[in-house]
């Protein structure tokens, strides 16, 4: 039985490399000895604030190294890290931080005024961690940082005592990521240390033995020295920036983050090139298209050859961008990792050289089943749709939440599996065609229409940048399907019309699946996530076509 806690494994890299470099922001690198010593402060201070074994800190924080160094500082200490989103208003924290049971929050200056406005509506927190990042001063009810971190006058030293709390470390001990989906407040979906680590570490670049530990990370650092230079251009908030980004450090890598809060194409390709980023991580065309459409318009400028992979996750990616990418840089491999925060690893697709896969074909994933209603296997070639379902190392559930935790976690054919809601069709060479998610489809005439799919056909008209396909009420159809479209600031006025948008779609999907409707938008608003708000654009669209939504 396999005993892997991330905070051994960090510990064990910062012992074996402590040169090597670990974190980088913008022109401030620190090496694994320097990260593993600051987060010793700041677990140092953690434990004078009278935390628990397992207490909950909440990281309220844009991209940056103070993401991974708290969190490191976590696992040193058996707590929980949770995962903020820097986007969500009073009553979404409110409630995150209350139902996680939260403790203590590190947090960026910038979110001073809006913590002034609910901390009387979390008397939960008691400690909280002010991060400079240059708009004020740290609030009298705050400590900064970076004291923290230093700590005291000799505390920062080569021969300080690495900090653990008396309770010790676990393979039990938890890692909780913090989920909103598409619909509902967000949930916390509990991953014990040893199953999330065997999970990420099976799709890892540099793999340990699954039923391993520390020693085997010494011995494989020892014997090829410091791993790849990742580079999450998405949220460490979320999980395909999070996760990837757990798995670098562990395969004693180091991490990079863009300085910038909105995103810069620019500054992403600047990057690459200046700190050697061997694998980018994107969430589908939301990130793909703009470095796109900027390799295009600037060919030749930057080196992208220390570039090895470029691996998305969370949004389908077209083939369409996948092959203008593949035209810049022929040598790197694109990867499709279809995951969720409760299911990760259930399928992939690899594109490289002149060939790129196909909008939402998949290979499955081992431990991957698509079952249908009675939780038998599709068979493969059929019309018939099912749910993914992933059994072997899988969440514990969400947290305090066992009515989710039923309805997602099921055990079938005596085997428990992760069943988050994702629907596809299996085909005949075994491959999956992802259609969507469950809890946005449309049900019009009595045929179900999944959202993204129509989304993808969509992308694929020129002059359109992104779409979102939403269901509003139809009094024969019970629904209707509307295409909700942003164009391309390029794109003339008139050269893309309700009608041709409607024709596209029909002419590569079943007429049933094409849009009544098409409303153009100034912009779709993704997350920094690159999710989208369903329920916000089907009321804005309702409104729009004058209909009252139940």
């Amino acid at each position: 039985m396999s005993k892997w806690n991330y905070g051994d494994v960090w510990e064990t890299v910062a012992e074996v490399l402590p040169d090597a470099p670990a974190l980088t922001h913008g022109s401030r690198t620190l090496t694994w000895s320097d990260m593993d010593r600051r987060a010793d402060g700041v677990a140092r201070w953690l434990l004078g604030s009278g935390v628990a074994h397992q207490d909950k800190v909440a990281l309220y924080l844009y991209n940056c190294s103070e993401y991974l160094e708290a969190t490191f500082a976590c696992f040193k200490l058996g707590l929980v890290p949770i995962n903020t989103n820097y986007r969500y208003a009073d009553e979404e924290l409110t409630y995150l931080w209350e139902n996680a049971d939260t403790v203590a929050v590190v947090f960026h200056g910038a979110f001073v005024e809006r913590i002034e406005g609910i901390r009387d509506r979390v008397p939960g927190v008691r400690s909280w961690l002010w991060v400079d990042d240059g708009t004020g001063a740290c609030p009298s009810w705050a400590a900064p940082y970076e004291e923290a971190a230093t700590g005291p006058a000799g505390i920062g030293s080569e021969d300080q005592e690495r900090v653990r709390g008396p309770w010790g470390r676990s393979p039990d001990d938890l890692y909780m990521l913090y989920t909103g989906g598409t619909t509902g407040m967000p949930k916390g979906v509990m991953w014990r240390h040893d199953d999330l680590f065997a999970r990420l570490n099976s799709a890892g670049f540099r793999r340990y033995p699954e039923d391993g530990g520390p020693d085997d990370v010494r011995a494989e650092l020892e014997r090829n020295g410091p791993g790849m230079t990742l580079m999450p251009a998405c949220p460490l908030m979320h999980g395909t920036g999070g996760f990837t980004s757990i798995e670098c450090l562990s395969e004693g890598g180091r991490v990079v983050t863009l300085t910038s809060r909105q995103f810069d194409p620019i500054e992403l390709l600047d990057t690459v090139e200046r700190e050697r980023v061997n694998g980018l991580i994107i969430v589908g065309d939301a990130f793909a298209k703009p470095i796109l459409a900027t390799l295009d318009a600037h060919p030749g400028r930057w080196d992208l050859s220390s570039l090895i992979g470029i691996i998305s996750s969370g949004v389908m990616w077209s083939e369409e961008t996948k092959q203008g990418l593949l035209g810049h840089h022929p040598n790197v491999l694109l990867v499709d990792a279809f995951s969720s925060s409760e299911a990760i690893g259930m399928g992939s697709s690899v594109s490289s050289g002149n060939s790129a896969a196909q909008t939402a074909q998949f290979t499955l994933g081992p431990d991957v089943r698509v079952i249908d209603a009675g939780g038998h296997d599709v068979r493969p070639g059929s019309d018939e749709t099912g749910v993914l379902a992933l059994g072997g190392r899988i969440p514990l559930g969400y947290y305090k939440d066992e009515a989710k935790t039923a309805s997602t976690f099921r055990t079938i054919d005596g085997t428990r599996y992760s069943v988050p809601g994702d629907y596809a069709q299996v085909g005949e060479d075994g491959s999956i065609h992802l259609m969507g998610r469950g809890s946005v489809s449309i049900n019009t005439g009595g045929e179900k229409v999944y959202p993204e799919e129509v989304e993808e056909v969509l992308k694929t008209i020129d002059g359109v940048v992104d779409s979102v396909v939403v269901g509003i009420p139809n009094e024969r159809f019970g629904e209707e399907v509307v295409a909700v479209v942003e164009l391309s600031e390029r794109t003339s006025p008139g050269s893309v019309s309700p009608e041709m948008v409607i024709d596209h779609v029909r002419s590569t999907l079943a007429g049933y699946k094409a849009p009544r409707r098409v409303r153009f938008v100034p912009s779709i608003g993704r997350s920094p996530s690159g999710k989208v708000d369903y329920g916000r654009h089907r009321a804005e669209t309702a409104a729009w076509a004058g209909v009252a939504l139940a």
